[in-house]
């Protein structure tokens, strides 16, 4: 499967403080794990968090779930512990907070090419107005940034906006985003839903993200990682519209026409090239269960 179409429907944070969590992700059915070093663990737990967590990597246990750990922000005191850290334990991907220029993303880069595999990807999280407005340049400064993560909480603080059903006073920055990680072939996740009893808030929020385009969605708790699966995936329906869309297509390229129509609406390349990318998001979903 291309790396693009890596399922990662479901990304989940796991506080790196805590040990019993970290078994318990070995179980557990999402695409992949933040094991996270930053917002979920205290101070004066950050070092210990950092040891656990990077024996947790090279342990292995996890299967085919990717595996990312997020570092302190840059220009936090533990930022260039961790990085040193998680970079040398080879996760599958380093995710770092509060990116806001390419500057930044290139000296990421430079210090994983120090000391990680060649494997281990970059992920950048935005969630500053900065970073929104430079989104373009982050997304295209370097080829081992593959993952954009969006951080709403922290984006939702800096706009001082409200938080709302729907979004709305956060819609111009997760579109712009979307909009960068598309021009440069990047996967990109939607923001956190804080409150984890709210089950139809959180399907809702998720139907959302998917509608404008995101990849997936990072998760809190793991009562969120299986309603996220679903939403993420192509349904029965979809996959069945893709493969008659695919065969109309194909039937009319070979009676020598341009186009088909599936349903009385016309069916043009741009339609066949959506339809093969929801087949292909099928089978890597299939490929990994």
């Amino acid at each position: 499967m291309s790396e693009t179409l890596r399922p990662r429907r479901s990304v989940l944070y796991m506080p790196g403080a805590n040990e019993r969590a970290l078994e318990k992700a070995k179980a557990l059915p999402a695409d992949a794990l933040i094991l996270d070093l930053e917002d979920a663990v205290a101070p004066d737990a950050k070092a210990e968090a950092r040891a656990r967590v990077c024996d947790a990597v090279r342990s292995g246990g996890y299967g085919d779930r990717e595996l990312a750990i997020r570092v302190n922000a840059l220009g936090t005191e533990w930022h260039a512990a961790d990085l040193a850290a998680a970079a040398e334990a080879g996760p599958d991907a380093v995710l770092v907070p509060k990116v806001n220029s390419a500057a930044e993303v290139l000296a990421l880069v430079d210090a994983l090419e120090a000391r990680a595999p060649a494997e281990t990807q970059l992920w950048a999280m935005l969630e500053t107005p900065v970073a929104v407005l430079h989104a373009e340049e982050i997304a295209t400064a370097s080829a081992r940034l593959t993952v954009l993560v969006m951080g709403t909480n922290d984006l939702a603080k800096e706009l001082h906006a409200a938080r709302l059903p729907g979004r709305a006073p956060l819609q111009l920055g997760l579109q712009a985003c979307l909009m960068a990680a598309r021009l440069a072939g990047k996967v990109i996740l939607d923001g956190v839903y804080n409150d984890v009893k709210d089950l139809d808030g959180f399907r809702a929020e998720c139907q959302q993200g998917r509608q404008l385009g995101f990849d997936g969605k990072t998760l809190i708790h793991p009562g969120q990682v299986e309603p996220c699966n679903e939403a993420f995936a192509p349904d029965e329906a979809e996959i069945a519209s893709a493969r008659e869309i695919i065969a109309a297509f194909d039937e009319a390229q070979a009676e020598g026409r341009g186009v088909a129509t599936v349903g009385g609406r016309m069916i043009e390349n741009l339609h066949v090239e959506e339809a093969r990318r929801v087949l292909a998001v099928a089978q890597a979903i299939a490929s990994r269960s």
